[in-house]
């Protein structure tokens, strides 16, 4: 169910057609499926009749009704409920693999082999069929076996070294590039997969460790060690590897925690300094010897900070992101939360949308941000546990009411 503009958003048809059973958990997997059903393809979440994907319980919340956190991470798909470690939902598992074009899943290390659907097995069953998997630490590495969340692959994978004051210890980012930024590198390679599939048939082993896409990640702070020979270090604001001044986050009025301003100028563009200088009411420094060269302001980058601190302290950080963006200098007011969820023009795109739940109050998330031909595409709700056993085990299997009723007594599904 949905409660969006209809004029902004359609339903995108790129994956019509291709069957994804999903066998993920909390982030990073549902993230990468959750991008595949957004594209159209019909994603279906296998749980566990009991409990469900352990995402529905990582957050306070009734036993009836999910976190957001599940929310975010599920919509558009389908949700049944089977139980492997019975024969039977095994069996019917394996059945639904011989119809599905992608499987993926992200259980701890050996879970899925331990569950009778290792590679081998599912290549048996449907040799077309692309198998991902995401896990913590890579094949090969000494922490092949360990179990691993967003923080710990972001720490492993060396975000947590570039992120945090200059003088102060490492910090996580506050985004989740070790699950989200994971599960979108594996979306990407396996509509690689079906692409190619189109024209040979065959199917693709495919795996991705957290720690391992880090690295994908790193690369402006690996770039900074080729250079250097040294590790990569902390600059709060600043950007590892790029020394300039002016740049970074400059306090705006009223003085709230997030009441400040990007602001960048630009080594490859001189003019930004002069214009800066004249937007602020400071021509006189232009061409003042102390200032004149990127070098030179980098020495007195303290000084040169303060200049542009004391303007923009007498304005608000949306205020001085517009005429500062005007003046051709790139600038962004820093938006919290509750700004971005605010923002009207977010939900005018469809970047921004509201998801009617059956139990959930309607509420507004991010949806897919790509537009295509001027619209986004539909976000639809999250599934309750199971909610589409019947409708899926039906549609994919050919099973009858009575058949699937009898299975449900048998404690095979919910």
């Amino acid at each position: 169910m949905t409660d969006n503009l209809s004029d902004n958003v359609t339903d995108f048809s790129f994956l019509q057609g291709v069957k994804v059973i999903d066998f993920t958990q909390f982030e990073a997997g549902p993230s990468c499926t959750e991008a595949l059903a957004w594209l159209g393809a019909d994603v279906v979440k296998v749980e566990n009749p009991k409990m469900g994907d352990p995402g529905r319980r990582l957050r306070p919340g009734k036993p009836d009704n999910d976190p957001y956190y599940f929310h975010m991470f599920n919509a558009n798909k389908k949700s049944i409920t089977l139980n492997l470690k019975s024969p039977e939902g095994l069996e019917l598992a394996k059945e639904m693999i011989a119809k599905a074009d992608v499987m993926m899943e992200n259980f701890a290390p050996g879970a899925i082999e331990r569950l009778g659907l290792s590679y081998d097995v599912v290549k048996a069953i449907n040799p077309g069929i692309i198998y991902a998997q995401v896990k913590g630490f890579g094949e090969g590495s000494p922490f092949e076996k360990n179990l691993a969340f967003d923080m710990i692959a972001q720490a492993c994978g060396g975000t947590f070294s570039v992120t945090g004051d200059a003088d102060g210890p490492p910090t996580r980012p506050g985004v989740s590039l070790g699950d989200t930024g994971t599960g979108m590198l594996m979306a990407i390679t396996v509509l690689g997969a079906l692409y190619k599939r189109r024209e040979t048939g065959e199917g693709h082993h495919m795996q991705v460790a957290m720690q391992d896409a880090m690295l994908h990640y790193m690369r402006i702070g690996l770039s900074t060690q080729g250079l250097t020979g040294k590790a990569a270090e902390r600059g709060g604001s600043k950007v590892p590897g790029i020394v300039n001044a002016p740049m970074g986050l400059y306090p705006c009025a009223p003085g709230g925690p997030n009441d400040y301003v990007y602001i960048m100028t630009s080594r490859a563009n001189p003019d930004h300094w002069d214009r800066l200088l004249t937007l602020i009411g400071r021509e006189d420094l232009i061409g003042d010897e102390r200032y004149l060269t990127p070098g030179d302001r980098v020495e007195r980058e303290a000084e040169v900070d303060e200049v542009i601190a004391a303007w923009t302290r007498g304005r608000t950080k949306y205020d001085a992101m517009t005429v500062v963006g005007e003046a051709g200098i790139p600038a962004g007011a820093v938006l919290d939360t509750d700004e971005l969820n605010n923002d009207v023009t977010f939900e005018e795109r469809g970047v921004m949308q509201t998801m009617v739940h059956p139990v959930h109050r309607p509420f507004k998330m991010p949806g897919w941000p790509v537009r295509v031909d001027g619209q986004a595409t539909r976000l639809k709700s999250s599934p309750m546990l199971g909610e589409h056993t019947d409708e899926v085990i039906s549609d994919w299997l050919g099973l009858n009411s009575a058949a699937i009723n009898e299975l449900k007594t048998n404690g095979v599904m919910g």
